[in-house]
């Protein structure tokens, strides 16, 4: 059975949106934010520049899109891991394959997130932040209760030091001018975030 009309429309409108997105990605991360235009935005994507504002409302909202979205789907994929139903252990595995992973396959949004982020308006960063420090304390609740003799603000310490060493591959695989995963990245990485967390 053919979809409806209706259907098929916004079926094409959220593909629409999903381009642009991709699009911001990659431009910004080249360029930066304010070395990208509406123009440069719509071209990228296949649709004239004024064609955009069919579906967000600015270029500085489309970043908000971007940012936020990247965010969410980091909780949502965190809280699934721990939904799982594995020990301690295999969900601390799970949340470092799981951000490895974001990282190898992001790398147009890392780079965006540490360069524009300030580019932002107020309630995206805002929004952005509340959704990261969820994200977080998935990771300090899971070493709470695998090392409980570590106080918070060290299982947070290093929560965030382990984000830092997987979301710096992207920048230095850019450097040397591979693809992520083409040379192996993945275990090391993994094997690398384990140390960091299981060690004192």
């Amino acid at each position: 059975m053919s979809e409806s009309p209706a259907t098929a429309r916004t079926q094409a409108k959220a593909n629409r949106r999903t381009v642009l997105l991709d699009s911001a990605a990659a431009l910004f991360a080249q360029r930066g934010f304010n070395g990208v235009s509406i123009e440069d935005l719509g071209s990228a994507a296949g649709v004239s520049g004024p064609a955009v504002y069919r579906h967000f409302s600015g270029k500085q909202a489309l970043l908000g899109a971007l940012l936020v979205g990247v965010s969410e789907d980091l909780l949502a994929g965190g809280r699934a891991a721990l939904a799982a139903g594995h020990d301690d252990a295999a969900t601390l595995r799970a949340l470092v394959a799981f951000h490895v992973d974001f990282a190898l396959s992001k790398p147009d949004v890392i780079r965006v997130q540490d360069r524009d982020f300030d580019s932002l308006s107020t309630e995206d960063r805002r929004q952005v932040r509340i959704l990261q420090r969820a994200y977080v304390e998935l990771w300090v609740e899971v070493l709470g209760r695998l090392y409980p003799d570590r106080g918070a603000d060290m299982r947070r310490l290093q929560a965030h030091a382990v984000f830092g060493l997987i979301n710096s591959t992207p920048h230095s695989v850019a450097l040397h001018g591979r693809r992520p995963g083409a040379s192996g990245a993945r275990p090391v990485l993994e094997a690398m975030a384990w140390n960091g967390l299981a060690g004192s």
